[in-house]
């Protein structure tokens, strides 16, 4: 008797049960791609910033500018001198408060050695007026001296210290002729030129980037405001598909105002959506390919919640 018609359907057994063995571990691998997979409760559009933004630094008073002392890409520390105006009209005013200063404590020593002198004579005459020894006139004149030069002393010292004061008024508007950098940063604009002339409301001079952590301010959707919350953990990925890896943050604080979409391009949809600025800080400082103003896509991570559709669809 032979085996050889059964040879088929032992092939097709076989097969089947490979078949059914690659379509189990196929299930499998979806499965555990699945589960491994990151779901997200929100994802929004954001901008790196720093906390209060750039500070543009306008020159405190109207003049010509004398020196430039920074270039731009300059990192500068706080107190540094940036630019220089003539200080000559301020140096002026200065040099006529010291010596009005130094004439009216001098006018104040004089009047000091006549009061003395003049209350020691009072003393002496009322003494021997008392005494009968003396004219009773005598000693109320030496006593009205007395009380003259007083009051002109009281106005000299008066006068000495409204001297000072014009002195220190002077002294700061010769400071104001300096700008100095307000905090650590870098230098990212330079406006001026030396000679030109400037004013406070000329616009800024400099424009500083301060050596503060970095911030993502994301458009968090209305639709998406309930789901997120204060710590929740998120993912950074930069919006100009450079590839570059995710970044963790959390989120700061929420806002409880909506408004219209800044970062948003087509208008049309920018006209119909409400965002809520949500702010995040970084779990661990970013790189410094990650810049001020650059675009970034912010997910929200859950591991209870499905991935949400397009930010701001």
């Amino acid at each position: 008797m032979t085996l050889r018609p059964f040879y088929p359907l032992l092939v097709l057994a076989l097969a089947s049960s490979l078949l059914a063995a690659c379509s189990q571990n196929d299930a499998g691998k979806n499965a555990a791609a699945t589960a491994a997979a990151p779901a997200y409760a929100a994802v929004a559009r954001g901008r790196v910033d720093i906390e209060g933004g750039m500070l543009k630094l306008s020159m405190p008073r109207d003049g010509i500018v004398a020196e430039i002392k920074v270039r731009e890409g300059d990192h500068v520390h706080k107190g540094q001198v940036l630019a220089v105006l003539d200080t000559r009209p301020a140096q002026l005013a200065v040099s006529g408060a010291e010596a009005e200063l130094k004439q009216a404590q001098a006018q104040g020593r004089v009047l000091e050695v006549r009061l003395k002198a003049a209350q020691q004579r009072s003393t002496r005459l009322a003494a021997a007026a008392a005494a009968g020894a003396g004219d009773g006139q005598s000693a109320d004149d030496a006593k009205d001296a007395a009380q003259q030069l007083q009051g002109e002393f009281d106005n000299a010292r008066a006068s000495e210290a409204m001297a000072s004061q014009k002195l220190d008024a002077a002294r700061y508007e010769l400071a104001q002729r300096t700008l100095v950098a307000p905090l650590d940063g870098q230098i990212v604009e330079r406006n001026i030129q030396p000679g030109a002339a400037v004013s406070p409301q000329g616009g800024p001079a400099f424009v500083l980037l301060p050596e503060l952590p970095r911030i993502v301010r994301a458009e968090l959707n209305e639709s998406f405001v309930s789901a997120v919350h204060e710590g929740m953990a998120a993912q950074v990925m930069d919006d100009s598909g450079s590839g570059a890896p995710l970044l963790g943050a959390h989120v700061r604080r929420i806002g409880t105002v909506f408004g219209p979409s800044a970062l948003e391009e087509d208008p049309l949809i920018r006209a119909n959506t409400r965002t809520v600025e949500c702010v995040l800080v970084f779990d661990q400082p970013p790189p410094p390919s990650l810049r001020i103003g650059q675009r970034v896509i912010v997910q929200f991570t859950s591991n209870n919640a499905a991935a949400p559709a397009k930010p701001g669809a």
